[in-house]
């Protein structure tokens, strides 16, 4: 099995070790194997866009322009 380390906030790690019991090394690997099925189905589906990359840009600017609008008229 091949060796990685990872780097946490020093406040993380202390919380960490308010509970030795965790095997945190499980904790971490399953939690990278659950983002890695995530995104390899996304990128499954995303193959077959036809979306360009300035679509996409396009597309994000015009939603946040709406979410902030939504957003505002709530205030």
């Amino acid at each position: 099995m091949a060796t990685v380390t990872i780097s946490v906030p020093d406040e993380l790690k202390q919380r960490m070790e308010k509970i030795p019991e965790a095997n945190w090394s499980a904790i971490a690997r399953k939690a990278i194997v659950e983002r890695l099925i995530l995104l390899e189905e996304l990128d499954k589906k995303l193959s077959k866009s036809k979306l360009t990359t300035k679509d996409t840009l396009l597309l994000g600017r015009k939603i946040k322009s709406i979410s902030s609008k939504k957003f505002l008229e709530l205030e």
